[in-house]
């Protein structure tokens, strides 16, 4: 499944979580229930926006594969974007 990051507009915090494709977080209380964690001192309404970072997708096979190049294991070189193979 991909993962995302979120902003928060209040804190300027930055939180990455999986979701489908076709989903999208709009407050911090629906991206702290989908990541499990407190909503603290900002409010559950409080805007969200999602970074146009791309959704990452790891392959299972790459988490079990020691020798898998850097960018099939997950985001290096600003987003998974780089020439190591």
């Amino acid at each position: 499944m991909p993962t995302y990051d979120y902003r928060c507009a209040a804190n300027g915090a930055v939180v990455e979580v999986s979701h489908g494709m076709s989903e999208n977080l709009s407050t911090w209380g629906e991206l702290c229930q989908r990541t499990g964690q407190a909503l603290g001192d900002i409010p559950a309404h409080t805007p969200v926006e999602r970074l146009a970072t791309g959704g990452q997708v790891v392959k299972g096979g790459a988490l079990r594969n020691a020798d898998a190049p850097p960018c099939a294991t997950g985001p290096c070189c600003g987003g998974g974007g780089c020439s190591v193979h």
